[in-house]
């Protein structure tokens, strides 16, 4: 994982290492005003190691707090490309491995990602 601002307007955390993130939907009454919008979309979070967790989310609340967007930058599962979420919410936790970064994503339906992709 690094994280890399792309332009002045959006923070990137890019998963350069290891296999496509899996998303799982999130149906809670906190998420399911984040999904309202001209477009429709999903919720998701995914889990991913890190090494540098507490500094990823920090850029993440530090972009917020500018007014800025963070998203996620990752390998797409079937053909090696690259694709885009934004993140909505995060939160890293130290675990016997390491640390973990746990997103909340926002996937809009227009994305390439199949519904199989949703665990």
């Amino acid at each position: 994982m690094e994280y890399s601002e792309r332009s002045s307007e959006t923070a990137y955390i890019t998963i350069v290492e290891g296999p496509p993130p899996e998303f799982s939907e999130v149906n809670t009454d906190w998420t399911a005003s984040l999904a309202e919008g001209t477009s429709r979309s999903v919720i998701a979070t995914c889990e991913t190691r890190t090494m540098n967790g507490e500094a990823l989310v920090e850029r993440c609340r530090q972009a917020w707090q500018r007014g800025r967007s963070a998203r996620l930058d990752f390998p797409k599962p079937d053909d090696g490309g690259r694709a885009e979420a934004e993140i909505i919410a995060a939160r890293w936790q130290r675990v016997s491995e390491g640390q973990k970064l746990i997103l909340w994503v926002k996937l809009d339906e227009t994305q390439e990602l199949e519904e199989d992709d949703l665990t």
